[in-house]
C-alpha cells in the first residue's frame, strides 16, 4: 500500500511538471511579433506544441507548416523567409488543441534617420488608471472602504460612471461628487476585458465624496529619441515600453505628445546605482503625437522634426537581425544640451530568437569619453540608437557598463 501511494505521487508530481513545462513554453511565446521582408523567422517549442498559418492579409505570402526540422527534445519551425508585407496569423496547437494566436507583422524595408536626442514624453491613458486604494474617514468619523468587494483592483483602469465616460481624473471627482453617497455604476478595463460593479461613495468632513482610490490619467518624464522615418514622418524612441512606477504594468495610452528637454545633470552609474539624465520637459512647442506604447517602445508621427535638429540627408538602412555581428559597433546619444554625439561600444552576444522582448543584445561600452561621463549605460539613454556597417541596429541593448 505505501509503494502505490509514493508511486500516485510520484505521477502526480511528474504530471504537474509535465504540466509546468508546456505552460511556460506556450506562455513565452508573443501574442506579436514585428519583423522585416526577408528577414527568417523561428520559433522553438517543445514536442507536442505546434504553429500553423490561420490567415495572412496578403495572399502572397505563403503558409507556413509545422516540422520544418527536428531537434533532440525539441522541435524548432524554421519559417521560411518573408519577402512581402503584410499580416500572419499563427495559431499555437497543443495536441490539436488551440491555446494562442500569434500575430507576425511583415514591415517593409526601409532607410531612416537615427536621431539619440533627450525628449520629453507625455502620455494619456485611456480613461483613468488606478495605482492604489486607501482608508477614508467618512463625515462621521468612521473609516470606510468603498471599493472593497467592488473587484477593482490597482493596474484596473475607469472608463466610465453610470453612463458618462470618465477620461481624467477630474471627470472621476466630478461624477463622485455629484452621486451624492448614491450606488453608482463603475466600468472598467482590465486585461483587454470590460467589467462593471457598483459602487457607493462616502461623504467625508470636507463635503466631497470619496471611494478611497488613487489615480492617474498622464505619465511624463524623459528619454532618446531612436530614429525618424523621413518618408512616413514616423518616429520610435526609448527601446522600451513606458510602465507606470505604480502597477508595475505598461500604460495603456489614449494618446501622449513630445516635446523638447533639457539635460540638468547625467549621474554617473556605479555599482548598485545604475546612473541616470535627469531633464526637464519644456510644455511648448510640441515635436511630435504618440501613438502607440509597446514593449518595444513608443511610436507615433513628428510634426516639427526641425526641432531635433535632425538631418533627413543622414539615412541609414535598418538592418536585419542576422546582418547584426559581434563586434565593433557605436551608439548615438546626447549627454549635453545640442550635443549628440557617437560614441564607440562593443557587441558581445546577440539573440536572434528572442521574439518576447526587447533584450536582442549585450552591449559594452568601450568609448572613454562616455565610460567617464556615465559609467555605462543609464536610465535615459534607452532607445540611443546603435549603427553598425553603415546600418541601424533595430534591436536594442542591456544595461550598466553592458
Amino acid at each position: 500500500m505505501k509503494n502505490f501511494k509514493r508511486m500516485c505521487i510520484f505521477c502526480l508530481l511528474a504530471i504537474l511538471l509535465i504540466s509546468l513545462i508546456y505552460i511556460s513554453d506556450i506562455t513565452n511565446l508573443p501574442d506579436s511579433i514585428i519583423i522585416f521582408e526577408g528577414e527568417t523567422l523561428s520559433l522553438n517549442t517543445i514536442f507536442g506544441v505546434n504553429i500553423e498559418t490561420k490567415s495572412t492579409t496578403n495572399p502572397n505570402i505563403e503558409k507556413i507548416e509545422n516540422h520544418k526540422t527536428l531537434t533532440v527534445a525539441a522541435e524548432v519551425k524554421d519559417f521560411e523567409e518573408i519577402d512581402c508585407t503584410g499580416t500572419i496569423n499563427l495559431d499555437v496547437t497543443l495536441l490539436g488543441t488551440k491555446v494562442k494566436e500569434i500575430s507576425v507583422n511583415v514591415i517593409e524595408n526601409t532607410e531612416v534617420v537615427p536621431i539619440g536626442n533627450l525628449i520629453g514624453v507625455k502620455l494619456y491613458t485611456n480613461g483613468v488608471l488606478v495605482v492604489g486604494m486607501s482608508e477614508i474617514f467618512g463625515i462621521d468619523n468612521h473609516s470606510y472602504k468603498p471599493y472593497e468587494g467592488s473587484g477593482i483592483e490597482e493596474g484596473d483602469v475607469i472608463v466610465k460612471i453610470d453612463e458618462q465616460e470618465i477620461t481624467c481624473t477630474s471627470e472621476l471627482t466630478n461624477k463622485i461628487n455629484s452621486s451624492r453617497g448614491e450606488d453608482m455604476t463603475v466600468t472598467f478595463v482590465r486585461d483587454g476585458n470590460f467589467l462593471e460593479t457598483s459602487m457607493r461613495a462616502i461623504e467625508t468632513d470636507d463635503n466631497t465624496y470619496k471611494v478611497g482610490l488613487w489615480v492617474r490619467d498622464t505619465a511624463a518624464g524623459v528619454g532618446t529619441a531612436t530614429f525618424y522615418d523621413p518618408e512616413r514622418k514616423g518616429f520610435a524612441s526609448l527601446g522600451h515600453g513606458i510602465i507606470d512606477p505604480d502597477t508595475e504594468e505598461l500604460i495603456d495610452i489614449a494618446s501622449g505628445e513630445i516635446v523638447t528637454a533639457n539635460i540638468l545633470s547625467v549621474i554617473k552609474g556605479e555599482n548598485g546605482n545604475p546612473g541616470k539624465i535627469q531633464g526637464s520637459i519644456d510644455g511648448e512647442p510640441t515635436i511630435g503625437r504618440i501613438y502607440k506604447n509597446t514593449p518595444y517602445g513608443i511610436y507615433g508621427y513628428l510634426n516639427n522634426p526641425s526641432l531635433l535638429l535632425i538631418d533627413t540627408n543622414r539615412l541609414y538602412p535598418v538592418a536585419l537581425r542576422n546582418e547584426i555581428k559581434v563586434g565593433k559597433a557605436s551608439i548615438i546619444s546626447t549627454l549635453e544640451n545640442g550635443q549628440t554625439k557617437e560614441y564607440d561600444i562593443d557587441i558581445e552576444k546577440i539573440y536572434l530568437d528572442n521574439n518576447i522582448d526587447n533584450k536582442s543584445m549585450i552591449i559594452r561600452i568601450t568609448d572613454q569619453e562616455l565610460l567617464e561621463k556615465t559609467g555605462g549605460i543609464v536610465q535615459g539613454m534607452s532607445g540611443s540608437p546603435i549603427i553598425q556597417n553603415g546600418k541601424l541596429i533595430r534591436s536594442t541593448y542591456s544595461r550598466d557598463g553592458k
